[in-house]
């Protein structure tokens, strides 16, 4: 599933990212492209899923591709 960034934070933003994906799923496989504004993740969950952490973390984001 792939996931599109509003907006930026600056602030270390892959691993704050890769983290908060993490916290939902421990397993998911994180690809976070800074320039493209996108992160990949790999999971068995459903993509909503992963939407509250990516908004706790402070992040703007849609779904691209499910």
């Amino acid at each position: 599933m792939e996931f599109k960034l509003s907006n930026l934070t600056g602030n270390d933003d892959a691993n704050i990212i890769i983290r908060g994906v993490r916290s939902v799923d421990p397993d998911a496989r994180v690809g976070v492209d800074l320039p493209a504004m996108t992160v990949q993740v790999d999971s068995w969950l459903m993509p909503e899923e992963f939407l509250i952490a990516f908004n706790e973390a402070g992040y703007d984001v849609r779904i691209s591709r499910a």
